[in-house]
């Protein structure tokens, strides 16, 4: 089991002279929503609507193709869902946002709200779409959504340190990065 602890923690320095080494870094980011005219710009790139829970076979094929593209690491796992598991995803709380190539789904993303706050879960998107913005537009959909529909003010996410389209997307959409975390292992 790994001890994750922010990369500020004076402890840090313990763990590495006990002779932990770092096996994993990862990040958190946020965006306090203050003007929607830059998400609508990225939304407005891709043939993005919200997911039902009829579109749960197009996204466990999508996240089936996508997985194993996810970096790992202790603290940024991204689990493979099964269907059963997949159609669960659509609770009260959360929603779930697709892009689509004709009938093909080739990007999407869930958000989760809590009060006047949201987290982004996941973005995927299919290796053969990367480079054309689908994951920043169905991040600005999701968060144009909950903000409009749910009052969410601020929105936040994480990803791994080693996942640089993530980052890139995150910061493109005026997210700031306020943490980093370390995954420490003996």
């Amino acid at each position: 089991m790994a001890d994750i602890l922010r990369d500020d923690d004076p402890r840090c320095a313990e763990l590495e002279a006990a002779g932990y080494r770092i096996v994993g870094e990862s990040w958190g980011a946020h965006l306090a929503v203050t003007d929607l005219a830059e998400l609508r710009a990225r939304r407005s790139r891709a043939d993005v609507r919200e997911l039902q829970p009829e579109d749960a076979r197009a996204l466990h094929g999508l996240e089936s193709q996508t997985n194993p593209d996810y970096p790992f690491t202790p603290a940024t796992a991204h689990e493979l869902l099964d269907l059963k598991q997949t159609v669960a995803l659509w609770k009260p709380g959360t929603r779930l946002f697709g892009a689509w190539d004709q009938d093909v789904l080739v990007a999407a993303t869930s958000i989760s709200v809590v009060g006047d706050t949201a987290d982004v879960d996941f973005a995927s998107v299919l290796a053969s779409h990367r480079g054309r913005g689908l994951g920043a537009a169905v991040v600005a959909a999701a968060i144009i959504a909950v903000v409009e529909d749910d009052g969410v003010t601020v929105v936040g996410t994480g990803g791994a340190a080693v996942n640089d389209a993530s980052l890139a997307t995150v910061r493109a959409l005026g997210f700031t990065v306020d943490e980093r975390w370390r995954s420490y292992e003996l």
